[in-house]
């Protein structure tokens, strides 16, 4: 009878250890889905002004330096946006493969000549709340190791926020930078530190740069309010 009596207060924790789980389980479910979902576009590459004064961004205007765009390096930045992002966990992300899957049913060279009203129209199609759009005018890998080397990393890029309801830019950050020697600026020792002081992939330079400028993203009701 003891024995019984043992087995049915065991049963019946588990019962509630289970639906304590469901509980939980719901609530952070419910708190995801209350997060505003982010399209992020895979980046374009920025392409040299004609005067040769560098690349001018085509949302912003900002200039970046020219260089060298490394081969998949639109990949490299857009992963890392991704990852980025959603240890931010200020979004829900559209799986890429979504974005990428709508994004291939276009003529990219009309998409993007007509770039915002396109990824306007694109975010919309996917339900988004919002849309990244960004830029690659620089990746340059190091030619070295994290020793030394022959010639640094450098890389220049942007992203540019939409909000999809009224086609408004809301934030943007970008990057320009090529790592070089703490001897050379000491006002940069902090991402030299960072960067475990030693010379860095373009991968790491960029993942450094992303870091920057996401701490000046704003929240998600700031990001839904703004006029």
């Amino acid at each position: 009878m003891k024995k019984n009596l043992n087995c049915r207060r065991m049963l019946g924790i588990l019962f509630f250890a289970w639906l304590s789980c469901l509980t939980v389980a719901g609530v952070l479910e419910a708190k995801a889905e209350l997060k505003p979902g982010l399209a992020i576009l895979p980046l374009f590459v920025g392409k040299p002004d004609e005067m040769e004064r560098g690349v001018v961004c085509p949302i912003c205007k900002g200039l970046f330096a020219s260089g060298e765009v490394m081969a998949g390096s639109q990949n490299i930045l857009t992963r890392l946006i991704h990852q980025k992002m959603q240890g931010l966990g200020t979004f829900n992300l559209l799986p890429a493969e979504k974005v990428e899957d709508a994004l291939s049913r276009r003529e990219m060279k009309r998409f993007e000549e007509k770039l915002i009203p396109n990824s306007i129209e694109l975010g919309k199609e996917l339900s988004a709340d919002f849309i990244l759009v960004g830029f690659v005018f620089r990746f340059v890998e190091r030619i070295g190791s994290s020793l030394g080397v022959e010639r640094p990393a450098s890389v220049g890029f942007d992203i540019h926020l939409f909000r999809v309801r009224d086609g408004k830019m809301i934030w943007n950050g970008g990057f320009d930078e090529t790592q070089k020697p703490l001897s050379d600026n000491l006002l940069k020792i902090g991402s030299f530190i960072k960067g475990k002081a030693s010379w860095l992939t373009a991968e790491e330079l960029a993942g450094l740069g992303m870091d920057g400028m996401l701490k000046k993203l704003p929240g998600a009701k700031v990001l839904e309010e703004a006029p």
